[in-house]
C-alpha cells in the first residue's frame, strides 16, 4: 500500500471551484487505482470519483458527474480532484484512497482535506 496525503481544501462560496491533490509515498502508485471519497457530519463515507491505472477510465458518483473530474499523474505520485460549480451539499472531508486495479477493493485512505461550500 502506499501513504497518501489530501491537499487543497477550503472555504468557498456556492458556484466556485477548488482542486484537491493527494500525494502518495512510495513506488507502487501505478500498481493502485485511486479514489476519492467525502464524508458530511454525521454520515457515512461515501464514493465520489476513481481512475483505473492509466487515468484512462474514470468513474463518478451521480451527484457530481459533469461538474467534477479526477485525473492521475503517475510522474508525481499524485491525483487531483478537479472541483467546478460546488454546491453547499458538497460540504464534506474529502479522502483520497488507493485501490486494487479492478476498482473492487479500496484501502486506507489520508486523513482527509475539510472542503466548506457556502450557500
Amino acid at each position: 500500500q502506499v501513504q497518501l496525503e489530501e491537499s487543497g481544501g477550503g472555504l468557498v462560496q456556492a458556484g466556485g471551484s477548488l482542486r484537491l491533490s493527494c500525494v502518495a509515498s512510495g513506488r507502487t502508485f501505478n500498481n493502485y487505482a485511486m479514489g476519492w471519497f467525502r464524508q458530511a457530519p454525521g454520515q457515512e463515507r461515501k464514493f465520489v470519483a476513481a481512475i483505473d491505472l492509466s487515468g484512462n477510465d474514470t468513474h463518478y458518483t451521480d451527484s457530481v458527474k459533469g461538474r467534477f473530474t479526477i485525473s492521475r499523474d503517475n510522474a508525481k505520485n499524485a491525483v487531483y480532484l478537479e472541483m467546478n460549480s460546488l454546491k453547499p451539499e458538497d460540504t464534506a472531508v474529502y479522502y483520497c484512497a488507493s485501490g486494487s486495479p479492478d476498482l473492487s477493493r479500496w484501502f486506507r485512505g489520508g486523513q482527509g482535506t475539510q472542503v466548506t461550500v457556502s450557500s
